[in-house]
């Protein structure tokens, strides 16, 4: 079953759901921020579909810290992706130890739209 995303624009977002895309997309593109990773490929599969998986490993803390840090990435994904993403890549964003759950919003905002801005900048 797909888990889709809704956004402002009436598109919709897929969440990774396999390991291997999780793999995929980390052999791509990445961009680092002060506040989380981005990890970024073209899928070249001819699907317009926007797709996005969100990590947080052990390092973040309990399982109560890395599910505030996954809700926040979603809802990151919601706001920058719904405008800036493109259709057809992948995206991954994964937290970072102690920086995801206590940096600004507006901060992690305007860090995603920075990564952005260089992954589809560097020749996209």
């Amino acid at each position: 079953m797909r888990r889709l995303l809704s956004l402002a624009r009436g598109m919709q977002m897929e969440t990774l759901q396999l390991r291997s895309d999780y793999l995929r997309a980390a052999q791509g593109r990445r961009q680092g921020t002060a506040g989380f990773l981005l990890q970024a490929r073209a899928r070249d599969d001819g699907s317009p579909a926007l797709r996005v998986g969100f990590t947080a490993s052990r390092k973040i803390g309990n399982a109560v810290m890395r599910n505030r840090a996954k809700r926040r990435m979603r809802a990151l994904a919601r706001e920058v992706l719904a405008g800036q993403g493109v259709p057809g890549w992948d995206y991954v964003l994964v937290a970072r130890p102690g920086a995801t759950v206590i940096r600004p919003y507006a901060d992690l905002l305007a860090d995603l739209a920075q990564a952005l801005r260089r992954i589809h900048g560097a020749g996209a």
